[in-house]
C-alpha cells in the first residue's frame, strides 16, 4: 500500500506541479511583476503620472526566480498529491472504488479545501498591500483547510443528518470567526490588478487540482491493475 501511495503521488504531483509552474508563468507571474512596479514606486496609482515601463531585472536573477518557482511548484503538488492519494487509499480500504473519473471529484474537493475555502475570507494578496502577521494567517489557513476537509468527508461518507449538520457548521465556523485582517487597508497597486491576481490564482488552482485528481486516480488505478 505504501509503495502504491508513494508512486502514484510522485507521478501525479510532479506532472501537476510542472503544469502549475507553466500556468504561473503564463497568467500569474506577469500580474505579480506588474504589481511590483507599483510597490517599488516605478509606477504610481491614484496620483502622479504612470510610467509605462517593465521591471528591469537581470537575466540571471530572473532565471533563478523561475527555476525556484518550478522547483517549489513540483514539491508543493507532490505534497498535495501525497495527502490526496493517502485519502484515496483510506477510502478504498473502506470499499470506495477509485477511478480516473472519480479522481476528478477528489481533485475538485482538494481545490475547495486548500484554495477556495481559505480564499473566501483570506484572498491572495499582491505585493505592497497591508497585511497582518504571517503566522496568524497561516494558523487560520490551516485550521480552515482542516475543518473544510473534515466537513467534506462527512458530507461524502456520512450516513445521517447529524453528520451533514456538523459539516455545515465546520465549513461556516472559520469564516464566521473571521480571518486575520489588518487594522486598515492600503496598497500601492490598483484594485483591478489585485482582483485579476486573485481570480487568476483561483482559476489556475482549480485547473491544476482537477488535473492532479485525474492523474492521481489514473496512476492509482494503474498501480492496482499491475498488482
Amino acid at each position: 500500500m505504501f509503495q502504491k501511495v508513494l508512486t502514484s503521488a510522485l507521478l501525479a504531483g510532479f506532472c501537476a506541479g510542472l503544469v502549475a509552474a507553466a500556468l504561473q508563468f503564463l497568467f500569474i507571474q506577469p500580474v505579480l511583476l506588474h504589481a511590483e512596479l507599483y510597490e517599488s514606486g516605478e509606477l504610481v496609482h491614484f496620483g502622479g503620472q504612470a510610467i509605462s515601463t517593465h521591471p528591469d531585472l537581470p537575466a540571471f536573477a530572473l532565471t533563478i526566480r523561475n527555476g525556484l518557482l518550478v522547483l517549489f511548484s513540483a514539491l508543493l503538488y507532490v505534497g498535495y498529491a501525497l495527502l490526496l492519494v493517502a485519502c484515496m487509499g483510506i477510502a478504498e480500504e473502506c470499499g470506495v472504488a477509485i477511478t480516473t473519473h472519480r479522481g476528478l471529484i477528489w481533485g475538485i474537493a482538494g481545490f475547495v479545501v486548500f484554495h477556495f475555502a481559505p480564499t473566501f475570507s483570506l484572498p491572495p494578496e499582491v505585493p505592497g498591500v497591508a497585511t497582518v502577521d504571517l503566522g496568524d494567517r497561516q494558523v487560520w489557513w490551516w485550521l480552515t483547510s482542516f475543518a473544510t476537509a473534515l466537513a467534506l468527508g462527512m458530507i461524502a461518507f456520512g450516513k445521517s443528518l447529524t453528520f451533514w449538520v456538523i459539516a455545515v457548521v465546520l465549513i461556516l465556523a472559520p469564516h464566521l470567526i473571521g480571518a486575520p485582517q489588518p487594522d486598515s487597508f492600503a496598497g500601492a497597486a490598483p484594485p483591478e490588478l489585485a482582483a485579476l491576481y486573485a481570480s487568476r490564482t483561483l482559476g489556475v488552482g482549480l485547473a491544476v487540482w482537477v488535473l492532479l485528481g485525474l492523474l492521481s486516480g489514473y496512476f492509482w488505478q494503474s498501480e492496482s491493475t499491475e498488482t
